[in-house]
């Protein structure tokens, strides 16, 4: 291939192009796999390309486009805040640093391991005929 294919002005010109072929490919994928196992499995209708297109881009925005992630710390967030907080880190003392680990881990496990409902974690055996009268009022 001529290295003119690569150089920059000419770069961008098959950007839109890449985009439209991946999209098309994982369009037929979405069609082709709903319509071999969706109709047998759930009795539900067969689907156009279009439609399978419909359903990956809606996929896409309401699930999240795929970033991956930073083991420990959840995909670690926007660019610009995980900067943010990168020098806000930079900026704290060894003692406060401890200190804002130490309550992340705290509210990570305590959200891990969260039972029950509501605001505090409660079990539902633990409610009892008098807390369940003041929590209606």
């Amino acid at each position: 291939m001529k290295r003119i294919f690569f150089e920059k002005p000419y770069r961008f010109i098959f950007i839109p192009f890449i985009a439209a072929a991946v999209l098309s490919l994982v369009s037929f994928v979405v069609m082709q796999l709903w319509n071999n196992l969706l109709p047998d499995i759930f009795h539900l209708g067969v689907i156009t390309f279009w439609q399978a297109m419909g359903l990956f881009v809606l996929s896409k925005i309401l699930f999240g486009f795929g970033k991956g992630g930073r083991p420990g710390w959840g995909g670690g967030g926007a660019p610009w805040m995980r900067k943010r907080m990168e020098e806000r880190f930079k900026n704290m003392s060894p003692e406060e640093q401890e200190k804002f680990k130490a309550k992340m881990r705290d509210r990570m496990c305590h959200w891990e391991g969260r039972q029950g409902f509501g605001r505090f974690g409660r079990q539902w055996d633990d409610i009892t005929p008098e807390q369940e009268k003041q929590d209606q009022k």
